[in-house]
């Protein structure tokens, strides 16, 4: 129903600027839920995916191709993280490229679902794109660390190790979680969401993390931020296992 509609704006609509604003209309009346999503994520990074979605829609963009998009954005700021000894203009460049990779990450999915062009390779290539980064972004970290920062000690070149470990640990395990638990549970409304957990959830929103990099330039603010959010990522992993775990215990008794 929502890509016939969106087809007979555009249709009837006499340029890009009337696609966009209609697709903002319809994106803005269609989207998912809020609940357990952080307030970065909730307030931040869908509007701004959003509208670019809307202008994805108006150049008439594929999902995959704003997937790519995303990838080439967010690969770039890995890429100058691991190249260049660090800076604030560094920074701010690193912290640009990764925003609008994780703005665009969220609109190809708004755009697939405007469309009604969603599919299985699509999703595959989102979540494999996620996953790279994942592991990319800490590897371009690890490399600073070792060819910029001058640590004395090899032991601080084990933070990165630690928190891709578990960064990419919540991400499969929350991935895979939602998968098992759709084979088994019926549909039903969705909860309202909590501002606390709303709250709660920054430490571990990956918008947070992408501001820490706007303190690249001084040097030991920069490990020290990133140290609380490996704490953080450490502790709600362990919690995030164990809610998992008998989340899906609960499906077979």
């Amino acid at each position: 129903m929502l890509l016939r509609e969106v087809r007979g704006a555009g249709a009837s609509s006499g340029g890009k600027v009337s696609r966009f604003g209609y697709a903002v209309e319809r994106l803005s009346a269609a989207q998912k839920s809020a609940r357990g999503v952080s307030l970065y994520s909730r307030y931040v990074n869908r509007p701004a995916g959003r509208l670019l979605a809307a202008a994805a829609y108006a150049a008439r963009l594929t999902p995959n191709q704003v997937t790519l998009a995303s990838a080439v954005s967010t690969f770039t700021g890995i890429g100058l993280i691991a190249a260049l000894p660090p800076s604030h203009a560094l920074a701010a460049g690193v912290f640009a490229a990764l925003v609008v990779g994780f703005a665009l990450d969220s609109a190809d999915g708004q755009l697939a679902r405007l469309t009604g062009t969603g599919s299985p390779a699509g999703e595959w290539l989102d979540h494999v794109v996620d996953c790279a980064k994942m592991l990319a972004l800490h590897m371009a970290v690890l490399v600073s660390f070792h060819r910029y920062f001058g640590f004395s000690d090899p032991v601080y070149l084990l933070i990165p190790v630690a928190f891709q470990f578990a960064a990419v640990l919540v991400f499969f395990g929350g991935i895979l979680t939602e998968q098992l638990k759709r084979r088994v549970e019926r549909p039903a409304p969705a909860a309202p969401p909590s501002t606390l957990r709303s709250v709660a959830l920054l430490p571990v929103d990956y918008g947070v993390f992408c501001a820490v990099f706007l303190f690249l330039g001084v040097r030991g603010l920069f490990v020290a931020l990133y140290c609380v959010l490996l704490a953080a990522h450490l502790l709600f992993m362990a919690a995030f296992l164990v809610k998992w775990y008998r989340e899906l215990s609960a499906l077979t008794r």
